[in-house]
């Protein structure tokens, strides 16, 4: 799984001319799921996301969350951050997973992010969306589930 984290001061999603989702100061994420991913993978990168201090404190350092700014949250689901552009011009997108395991991880991934508190607003999963993001910074951030610390057990 692979996000995208823009730090944002207002972002909106639109689908055939419908606003299906707008926020103010908060983050988009902009979400990939690949074959193979899980739901244990979808938790741990939404909170993640949700304790990721990319936000400026009063000195100006990166000191705080999206909690600690009462942040929203815009997340749209984007198959082609998995593209595999290593052979010829035309990107391959074997590495993304099915429609039919891709849709509920991105809906466990926004699930994730509103338990920690986040207002969260979606895109439309497959479907073709205008994206508008008013990148803050700019601050862009990739994330992936692979490379995040997993639980230690026992």
């Amino acid at each position: 799984m692979r996000a995208v984290i823009q730090r944002v001061s207002r972002a909106s999603v639109t689908v055939a001319g419908e606003r299906l989702a707008e926020i103010e100061q908060g983050l988009v994420v902009l979400l990939g799921v690949a074959a193979g991913d899980t739901a244990e993978d979808a938790h741990r990168l939404a909170r993640k996301t949700a304790e990721l201090r990319i936000f400026s404190d009063a000195d100006g350092r990166f000191n705080l969350s999206l909690a600690d700014v009462a942040g929203e949250a815009l997340v749209v689901s984007q198959f082609t951050l998995l593209a595999d552009t290593r052979k010829g011009r035309r990107p391959s997108f074997t590495r993304a997973a099915p429609l039919e395991e891709a849709e509920p991880l991105v809906e466990a991934f926004a699930a994730a992010l509103r338990e920690t508190g986040v207002e969260v607003g979606m895109g439309r999963f497959g479907a073709r969306m205008l994206v508008e993001i008013h990148n803050q910074g700019p601050v862009t951030i990739v994330l992936d589930s692979e490379e995040l610390e997993r639980p230690r057990r026992g």
